[in-house]
């Protein structure tokens, strides 16, 4: 979610260090726990109904890692916020996790849930959701125990950075994936940015490597709690064409329309999509 901020979007606004600054101090003012609760508490965290976006985002990611195809040592998460559900699938395939992000109040949230800390958010909703959706007979405490003990290391990320981890990174690099939701939309001024981050998270994944992205469609603000915070809107064309200028190979691109039950007056999000994109073997980004 978080790995630095926006201002308005207009698609053709110079990337800029000033731009890149104003996101940056708006997100100063994040809430982790207003984000999660208008996002991941009921209506949006409702479970029951399968045509809900928590369903949505939860069967995409199993689906595509029961292909078999997206596997190996290392991920990285990218711009984590101070979520989890987007792993729950990710960990039965990879032996090392390490999460990220900007702002270091989503780092600490994530170590409350990591450490089964007091007052931690309860994702067990989606736990029970994701081992549901995977039927493989797996307890939602077993699946639980395993992405702990999976996430290695949860690291400080800048995406606007060309080394968005920094120029000695305690995460195994190139990765073998990358995950990344609601993050370079959430903190890119503009579609340029975008692209540009975009490039720099791809620099860490090694050639061949897959890229699995959640993100919001066409919104251009979201609460979290006092911030209000700018939103480069981006159509599923954007989203697609961004990954093919930076050497993928688009494997899967799929949207979900909000429905007008869970458009709460907490965002302006119009649809959510998931992208699952290969790195081609060439590119040594």
């Amino acid at each position: 979610m978080s790995g630095t901020d926006p201002s308005h979007a207009s698609g053709t606004v110079p990337y800029s260090d000033s731009g890149r600054a104003a996101v940056a101090s708006a997100y100063q003012r994040f809430e982790p726990r207003a984000y999660l609760r208008n996002n991941y508490a009921p209506p949006r965290g409702d479970l029951s109904s399968s045509d809900g976006v928590g369903p949505w985002k939860l069967r995409c990611m199993a689906q595509t890692f029961a292909t078999g195809e997206v596997s190996g040592q290392a991920l990285i998460d990218i711009g984590s916020g101070p979520t989890i559900y987007q792993l729950l699938s990710a960990c039965a395939h990879f032996e090392d996790i390490t999460m990220t992000d900007f702002l270091e109040v989503n780092r600490q949230e994530l170590g409350l849930w990591l450490h089964e800390e007091p007052g931690a958010f309860d994702w067990s909703v989606y736990s029970q959701h994701a081992c549901l959706i995977e039927g493989k007979g797996e307890s939602w405490q077993e699946k639980e125990r395993q992405l702990r003990a999976r996430v290695k290391r949860v690291l400080p990320i800048d995406v606007h950075q060309p080394q968005p981890l920094g120029a000695s990174s305690l995460a195994p690099l190139p990765a073998d994936a990358l995950v990344s939701a609601f993050c370079l939309e959430a903190v890119s001024p503009d579609l340029a940015s975008f692209q540009r981050a975009l490039h720099h998270i791809t620099t860490l994944l090694r050639p061949g490597g897959h890229l699995l992205l959640i993100g919001a469609l066409e919104e251009s603000w979201y609460l979290a709690g006092e911030a209000r915070l700018a939103v480069v809107p981006v159509s599923e064309e954007e989203v697609r064409e961004a990954l093919v200028l930076g050497g993928y190979e688009v494997r899967d691109l799929r949207t979900y329309i909000m429905p007008a039950h869970l458009q709460t007056g907490v965002d302006d999000v119009k649809g959510i999509f998931f992208a699952w994109a290969q790195k081609k073997a060439g590119m040594q980004v």
